[in-house]
């Protein structure tokens, strides 16, 4: 139970720190959710948002970020 807790615990605080750049992007001005790519629909009755230009973003800064990490472990 100890591993558990130890994984739920890591989890929380990644997930707080995922949230605290977002609100720190959204002050400083990043436009993430609004980049070109990302795709909106609004219709009479339904909206659609599809960000694929924010995904594609978050995925280069995320692939680059566990590729240093890898290599600073080796």
């Amino acid at each position: 139970m100890s591993e558990l807790g130890k994984a739920l615990l890591g989890i929380g605080l990644l997930l707080v720190l995922i949230g605290a750049v977002l609100m720190l992007a959204g002050r400083i001005g990043i436009p993430l959710g609004r980049l070109p790519g990302d795709i909106a629909y609004r219709g009479r009755h339904a909206s659609v948002f599809i960000p694929l230009g924010t995904c594609l973003l978050i995925s280069i800064l995320l692939s680059a970020l566990l590729y240093l990490v890898s290599w600073f472990r080796r």
